[in-house]
């Protein structure tokens, strides 16, 4: 994504889904905020296929400030392939990516990009006080537990999509192709001198579309595309039980030998089938889904398809 000299000092990228109720409030939050640091800003959001009426707003409002800019996607691809979207078409300066529902609150970019001012290429917010629900909240905290300690690195949960990173960042993150998106490990990956800012959290205004099948689904995913940590310490079980095993087959081989042993267990038998057989399925699991996701990469198809455009 080369910049020219024309090109706007911000782009904000907002992925849209079931927004209706919250759109004409967010865009007039951007342009005041906006508005106070320059006049040469881009808003591009992208509509995932919403349901309800957002690509109907989004629409009105490209017609009457051409610098609003709307894609939709044929269907939904999902949050950060709509993300993907927009930063393929943003070409500012500094682009904010944002979620649509103002619990990212616009008044924030400003602190977010005086703060870019002092040297860094990212500057990602910190949600200090969260208002989600406690479920939501603690399910947040164990998966981006589980994420640092597979992929080594560590993973605030208080830290999302919301930042403004330097287009040279966003240059890079757009050469990952790969199919499986996660936008915030993307951005650490990259590089750049970075950094977190504590911003207030606004309350989520529309109804969430995320529910624990969809939590569920996008975690697998990123655990599996970002580590190979669970192929290693299955080998890691593998060796342990394995020496478990040839212990305790010395053990009964001993007492076999010194005749403590009259008659063979059925149940110990049973049991210690019925273990590994698991074990071993558990394994095989683990391994088809990273051949899975293989499986999708190999494939190459487009990370999105855009319907229609303002």
């Amino acid at each position: 994504m080369a910049v020219s000299s024309s090109a706007p000092l911000f782009s904000v990228v907002s992925p849209v889904y079931q927004a209706e109720t919250v759109l004409n409030e967010l865009l007039q939050r951007l342009a005041a905020t906006l508005s106070a640091l320059t006049d040469e800003y881009e808003i591009i959001l992208v509509d995932d296929a919403s349901t309800d009426g957002s690509w109907l707003l989004i629409e009105q409002h490209a017609a009457l400030d051409p610098r609003i800019r709307g894609l939709k996607l044929s269907r939904n691809f999902g949050q950060h392939h709509a993300i993907t979207a927009g930063l393929d078409v943003a070409h500012g300066q500094w682009i904010v990516v944002m979620d649509c529902d103002l619990q990212d609150q616009p008044e924030e970019i400003a602190r977010l990009y005086q703060k870019a001012q002092q040297g860094y290429a990212v500057v990602m917010a910190s949600r200090t006080a969260r208002q989600d629900p406690w479920i939501t909240r603690t399910f947040s905290r164990g998966f981006y537990a589980v994420l640092s300690y597979l992929s080594g690195t560590p993973q605030d949960p208080l830290v999302a999509n919301f930042g403004i990173y330097h287009q040279r960042v966003i240059q890079e993150v757009g050469r990952l192709r790969e199919s499986i998106r996660y936008f915030p490990t993307m951005v650490r990956w990259a590089g750049f001198r970075q950094t977190t800012l504590p911003v207030a959290h606004g309350a989520n205004r529309r109804p969430s579309t995320y529910n624990i099948v969809r939590q569920l689904r996008l975690a697998t995913d990123v655990l599996l595309a970002y580590s190979d940590k669970p192929l290693r310490l299955t080998v890691w079980l593998g060796l342990l039980l394995a020496g478990g095993a040839f212990t305790l087959g010395l053990i009964m081989l001993v007492r076999a030998l010194l005749g403590q042993i009259v008659v063979q267990g059925y149940a110990s038998l049973i049991i210690s089938i019925s273990f590994f057989s698991g074990l071993i399925i558990l394994v095989l699991g683990i391994i088809g889904l990273y051949v899975g996701k293989i499986f999708e990469g190999v494939r190459n198809r487009p990370l999105y398809v855009i319907e229609a455009t303002t």
